[in-house]
């Protein structure tokens, strides 16, 4: 009997067809992601850990950036925004946090075109290929991603046909300890997030307490400036701040700074060391910490010598680093250093360069061995300090294209980003923000995602950890 085949075989390639690209995270860089996506015609899903959109942003919400609304808002998303009647916020105003969130992103969020495709509270477990683990490469590029996502109802697996982790590094901030391992004990609240609201719905964390700020970036710097100021007004709140280093070369204190914000910045943190308001531990490598009845106890060496201090709360404002625990079964391509694709890392890495000296790129220096597969974002720089938001939606835009198949586009770079100059790359890291307007109050910092000021005379690019 002779059988005969009706339907040809599918091909490894067919198994790609009808299937949509995958974003991870409901941030600014991914709803951008999913813009450019859309306005190519390709189908998305966007898979958000958290239970409403810009999640780590409403971290941070009370926040407000250094930029102005006409740097911190996609192209692509504002064409979607624009179609619905969404008028743009005033462009030379400073948003909050909050203020990204609900004027921007939740309107974006809630358009036609992506409202459908976001899943909230669905948690990406792990990315791998459908059948393949890492070690297998026959037909690789031609097989489904198969996502493993967490939710309410337990885990179940998806697959997609590329994927683009913007899932930011804000929840994975770097340990205390000078060698960069977790200390060995449960610390509990003893702890707390950089950027915590200290003259808001965290006063009472601190109000009367002696806490430790650690880390010499931005968010050091406006926490500390804030803690101070709690000082005023509660009664034995004391203020410590432990940095690695002998000085703070992220933090000038010359108010005489081409960035009049960031040299205002660094001179008040500076004058608050000289007038006794901040007490500065200077050269101090921690190496553990344990909790000591209600308070907690930081042992360690200040210029070489044993050094210890007991404080009631710590505030680690050290940075932040990738969450690579689910990408193990794809193949990466990362910087021995900072932990950020390979060609991208030496545009990027603190001990080369100053944050103005960052140059736009795309899909080819974000590319992996993993075909199809990008990082985007804050987490694509690793642990660099210096991401642009503005930079994340180049990233986008040109991925985008290279999975729509224009292949010219996504190799144009098309963002020209402002240089300043003076960041300083001698400390092992390198931080810079943008100027607000001059009746502004400088308090956003680097863990948000400022872009460049307006005027053409006071440039920078704003850097974030």
């Amino acid at each position: 009997m002779t059988l005969t085949l009706t339907v040809p075989p599918r091909t490894d390639a067919d198994r790609l067809t009808g299937l949509p690209v995958a974003i991870i995270g409901a941030g600014p860089v991914g709803l951008a992601a999913a813009a450019h996506l859309l306005e190519r015609g390709l189908d998305v899903v966007v898979y958000e850990a958290g239970p409403t959109v810009g999640t780590s942003v409403r971290a941070w919400g009370h926040t407000r950036l250094f930029s102005p609304w006409q740097y911190v808002i996609d192209t692509a998303a504002q064409r979607l925004l624009e179609a619905t009647g969404w008028e743009a916020p005033r462009a030379a105003s400073l948003p909050t946090g909050h203020d990204l969130v609900d004027t921007y992103l939740a309107p974006l969020a809630a358009t036609p075109q992506l409202a459908p495709v976001i899943q909230y509270g669905t948690r990406v477990e792990a990315v791998s290929r459908q059948g393949m683990d890492r070690t297998r490469s026959t037909g690789r590029a031609d097989t489904p991603f198969l996502l493993r996502l967490h939710t309410a109802d337990g885990a179940h697996d998806v697959t997609a046909r590329a994927v683009v982790d913007t899932s930011g590094t804000y929840t994975s901030p770097n340990p205390l300890t000078a060698a960069g391992l977790a200390p060995a004990a449960d610390l509990g609240d003893r702890v707390v997030h950089a950027l915590p609201d200290v003259l808001g719905a965290d006063r009472d964390r601190f109000a009367g307490r002696r806490v430790l700020v650690v880390g010499a970036g931005h968010s050091a710097a406006n926490t500390l400036i804030k803690l101070a100021s709690l000082a005023k007004t509660a009664p034995g709140t004391e203020v410590l701040w432990a940095i690695r280093n002998p000085g703070t070369a992220r933090l000038g204190a010359d108010a005489a700074d081409g960035l009049a914000a960031r040299g205002q910045l660094g001179s008040t943190v500076h004058e608050l060391v000289e007038s006794g308001q901040v007490q500065q531990i200077a050269q101090y490598e921690i190496d553990d910490v344990q909790p000591d009845g209600d308070q907690v106890t930081i042992t360690g060496r200040r210029a070489g010598e044993p050094f210890a201090v007991t404080v009631d709360v710590i505030v680690n404002a050290t940075g932040f680093r990738p969450d690579l625990n689910m990408l193990r079964e794809i193949r990466l391509g990362l910087d021995d250093i900072v932990e950020a694709p390979r060609a991208l890392a030496p545009l990027i890495d603190p001990n080369l360069h100053s944050c103005g000296s960052v140059p736009p790129h795309g899909v080819a220096e974000l590319a992996h061995p993993e075909p199809n597969f990008f990082i985007a974002g804050m987490k694509s720089y690793g642990r660099a300090p210096t991401f642009l938001l503005l930079t994340g939606y180049e990233q986008v835009r040109s991925i985008a294209a290279e999975l729509a198949g224009d292949h010219t586009a996504a190799r144009l770079v098309e963002l020209v980003l402002p240089e300043t100059g003076v960041c300083s790359t001698d400390v092992g890291g390198s931080s810079c923000c943008t100027a607000p307007a001059a009746t502004a109050t400088p308090a956003a910092d680097d863990a948000a995602c400022c872009t460049p000021p307006e005027s053409a005379t006071d440039r920078t690019s704003c850097c974030t950890k």
